[in-house]
C-alpha cells in the first residue's frame, strides 16, 4: 500500500542514499518506487512534486515524513563567464561554497567543498582565513554533486573546493564511490573516475592511503613553489610535510597509480616567479610523471605576506615562468581564469 501511514520512518534527507539503502529506507515501498525516486534525484530534482511518474499519494507521504537535501543553497551568484558558485546552509548553520565552472562552450566542471573553513592557512588562500569548523559528511558532499546537477550537467569533478580533501579522506572515500557508481554523470551514467581529480595541499600520509586504498583518480597537489622556505612561509603545511618527504610520497603514489600528476603553482609577483623559483620547480618534477598548472593568483581583498598586499603577477611574468619552465622540458598548463567575478576562482572562495 502507497499511503503515508505505511511509513513509521523518522523524517531524514533521501539524497546521497545508495539504492540499497533508498529501498530500505522507503520500505513498505515497492523497489521499483525507490527505483524511481533514486532516479529522480540523480537528476538534481528540487521536489517531490517534480516526481511526476509516481502518484500524488505517495508524492505527498513522501513529503511528510522524508527531506531531499540536508543542505539548502541559500545564495546564487552567476558570472559572465558561464561559471554559477552557490553557498549551501548546512543543518548546523555553517555554510559551504561550490562551483559549476564553465569553458564558456559546453564543458562544465564541479568544484566541490570537504570542510567547512580550513587549517592550512596557506597565505594566498581566502578560505584559509576561516580557519577549520568541521569536516563535510559523505552526504554534504553527494549533495553538492546533487545540487549543482540541478543546474546544468557536468562532465568533470575537481575537488578544490573549500578544505583540505585529504583530511577528510574516509567521507571523500565514501561520497566519489557513490557518484563513480550511480546516475549522477553525464546523459545519466556514473561518472569515470578519470574525470574526477582531487587536489592536496600536499598531505603525505594521505597520499600514500590513497596510493593504497583508492580510488584510483586523478591527482593534483598545490606546491606554489620548490623553495622549501618560502614555501613554508606560503603554506604552513609544510612545516610537517617538508618537500622531500612529499615528492617521496609522489613518487609512491605514481608507481602504484599510473596516472599523471597535477601541480600546481599559484603565482603571485614577485614572490615566486623568479628564474630561482623555475630551476627549483623543473628539479622538484624531474623522475615524476607531472604538468605543472601555472595559476596566476587570483585576487583576495586583505592577504598580505611579510607586510605587504599580494598582487596578481603581470601578464609578461607569467609569460616568462611558463617559457622558462617549457626550455626545461616540463609540460606546462595554463589556468584560465574562471568565476573571478562571483568569486568562485581558485583560492578565492569562503
Amino acid at each position: 500500500m502507497e499511503f503515508a501511514h505505511c511509513f513509521n520512518i523518522k523524517k531524514t534527507a533521501l539524497a546521497g542514499l545508495s539504492l540499497e539503502e533508498l529501498t530500505d529506507m522507503l520500505k513498505p515501498l515497492p523497489a521499483f518506487r525507490a527505483k524511481q525516486i533514486f532516479r529522480w534525484l540523480m537528476r538534481g530534482v528540487r521536489s517531490f512534486n517534480d516526481m511526476t511518474d509516481i502518484s500524488f499519494a505517495v508524492r505527498e507521504a513522501l513529503e511528510k515524513r522524508f527531506s531531499l537535501y540536508s543542505s539548502v543553497i541559500s545564495q546564487r551568484l552567476s558570472d559572465n563567464d558561464g561559471t554559477v558558485k552557490i553557498q549551501l546552509a548546512l543543518e548546523d548553520g555553517r555554510t559551504i561554497e561550490s562551483v559549476l565552472l564553465s569553458d564558456g562552450k559546453e564543458r562544465k566542471t564541479a568544484c566541490i567543498s570537504t570542510q567547512v573553513g580550513c587549517a592550512m592557512g596557506c597565505v594566498f588562500c581566502k578560505t584559509g582565513r576561516i580557519g577549520f569548523k568541521r569536516n563535510v559528511s559523505a552526504g554534504e558532499i553527494i549533495e553538492q554533486f546533487l545540487h549543482l546537477r540541478s543546474i546544468a550537467a557536468f562532465s568533470n569533478v575537481v575537488i578544490m573546493g573549500m578544505g583540505e580533501p585529504l583530511l577528510n579522506l574516509p567521507a571523500l572515500r565514501e561520497a566519489l564511490a557513490f557518484v563513480s557508481g550511480g546516475g549522477i554523470g553525464v546523459a545519466g551514467g556514473a561518472f569515470s573516475k578519470r574525470r574526477i581529480t582531487v587536489s592536496t595541499g600536499g598531505i603525505t600520509a594521505g597520499i600514500c592511503d590513497l596510493a593504497d586504498n583508492g580510488p584510483d583518480i586523478r591527482l593534483a597537489v598545490s606546491l606554489t613553489t620548490a623553495d622549501e622556505s618560502l614555501r613554508e612561509k606560503l603554506m604552513p603545511v609544510t612545516k610537517t610535510n617538508p618537500l622531500p618527504l612529499l615528492k617521496k610520497a609522489l613518487l609512491y603514489y605514481q608507481r602504484k597509480n599510473l596516472n599523471r600528476i597535477t601541480l600546481e603553482a599559484a603565482l603571485l609577483r614577485n614572490i615566486n616567479t623568479s628564474r630561482k623559483h623555475v630551476d627549483l620547480l623543473a628539479e622538484f618534477a624531474q623522475g615524476l610523471d607531472v604538468a605543472v598548472n601555472v595559476i596566476p593568483w587570483n585576487p583576495v581583498a586583505g592577504l598580505r605576506f611579510e607586510g605587504a598586499p599580494l598582487q596578481e603577477p603581470e601578464k609578461a611574468e607569467v609569460e616568462q615562468f611558463i617559457a622558462a619552465l617549457q626550455r626545461k622540458g616540463v609540460n606546462v598548463t595554463a589556468r584560465f581564469k574562471k568565476g573571478r567575478g562571483v568569486a568562485g576562482a581558485c583560492g578565492q572562495l569562503g
